[in-house]
């Protein structure tokens, strides 16, 4: 649960008053590295907005690559995840199987290998 912004803003003001960061969280009852990034975010943003929370950080490296790793299962298509991962490793993409799964569902590209022979019709197999 985030906290209301009036904290902050009070610990702020009590900076800017004088008090040091640390003295700060000790009156407002919070760790002194709350108050200390409270103080660096207003420093650099001039806000304390609160930053937004959770979400994907790392899709957006394999998707730069997307040619790369497209080009790979273009050549040969009966590969599996975690051939094509050792294939991407060799040309600097370090990535792992689930992500290369997770790139494959966004495109909505099946990865299932297929049976090399067909399934018997002579027999239940249930």
């Amino acid at each position: 649960m985030a906290l209301s912004m009036d904290l902050p803003i009070r610990g702020l003001a009590a900076i800017a008053q004088g008090l040091s960061c640390r003295a700060a969280a000790v009156r407002f009852g919070i760790a002194p590295s709350t108050a200390i990034r409270w103080f660096d975010q207003r420093r650099v943003t001039g806000s304390v907005t609160p930053k937004p929370q959770g979400g994907d950080m790392r899709s957006r490296r394999i998707e730069e690559r997307a040619t790369d790793i497209l080009f790979l299962w273009e050549a040969r298509k009966d590969i599996t995840l975690e051939e094509l991962r050792a294939g991407l490793a060799e040309i600097g993409l370090i990535v792992s199987v689930s992500g290369l799964h997770r790139f494959f569902v966004r495109r909505g590209m099946t990865r299932k290998k297929r049976l090399l022979t067909p399934s018997s019709r002579t027999a239940p197999t249930s």
